[in-house]
């Protein structure tokens, strides 16, 4: 495996793990009415790679399903990810 390969898997799985608990924590506060994660968080750590994991918690914890801006955003910024990996590892071959 190239070097620079494993400082990039570190990162998706601690950016993943982070969305797993993050989402988790604010299905708890919604259960118990308490203080929660703005939706510009989510949407933050999403974005900057939690996107698959947080869509997958979500949907098993049934936690913001009938939210289109997760519903539809999420997806979209999973599209985004892929597109963005894509072209790097395009560059990265020529």
């Amino acid at each position: 495996m190239p070097l620079y390969i494993k400082p990039i898997l570190i990162y998706f799985a601690v950016i993943s793990l982070a969305a797993v608990v993050i989402t988790v924590k604010d299905k708890r506060a919604a259960v118990k009415g308490k203080w929660r994660v703005p939706e510009a968080t989510l949407m933050l750590v999403g974005l900057f790679g939690g996107a698959t994991a947080m869509l997958v918690t979500m949907k098993v914890i049934r936690h913001k399903t009938k939210h289109m801006k997760f519903m539809v955003g999420l997806p979209l910024e999973i599209a985004l990810q892929a597109a963005l990996l894509c072209l790097w590892v395009w560059l990265r071959l020529h």
